[in-house]
């Protein structure tokens, strides 16, 4: 198998086994199999799933809904991490089970900050005018 040079991103396989896990733990979430009451009282989403080249270490990306609790809904993935990882490793047949680490997704934070910035009236000024009037 040849080998990928790393400024080609993930394989394929990588951004496969990742969408499983993140198609596994979003299934688990939703259905309320974590038996934790501040998951229960809270919708998370799986946003996304970044295996390690050797598929030992997967880095989930969450988001609670409307940002609520977020700190909390990290505690609590983290103290459930164990329960996590097994169900993962009996739903995917990998070599080994994958260990979990949980992040909230800061990409929607930080599009919003953007929208935000280009919605500001000194910013959509400056973009509506002719660049040859900006000079």
């Amino acid at each position: 198998m040849a080998h990928q040079n790393q400024s080609e991103g993930p394989s394929v396989r990588l951004l496969r086994v990742g969408e499983q896990v993140r198609h596994v733990l979003s299934d688990i979430l939703q259905r309320g199999d974590v038996h934790d009451d501040v998951l229960a009282r809270h919708v998370v989403s799986v946003t996304e799933v970044r295996m390690s080249p050797d598929l030992r270490h997967a880095t989930v990306f969450i988001k609670s809904l409307l940002g609520q609790d977020e700190a909390a809904v990290l505690k609590a993935l983290r103290t459930n991490t164990a329960y996590l990882q097994r169900e993962v490793a009996t739903r995917i047949r990998l070599k080994y089970a994958a260990k979990l680490k949980f992040l909230a997704d800061e990409s929607f934070d930080e599009g919003t900050h953007i929208d935000k910035l280009l919605r500001d009236p000194k910013v959509a000024r400056d973009l509506d005018q002719p660049e040859a009037e900006q000079e």
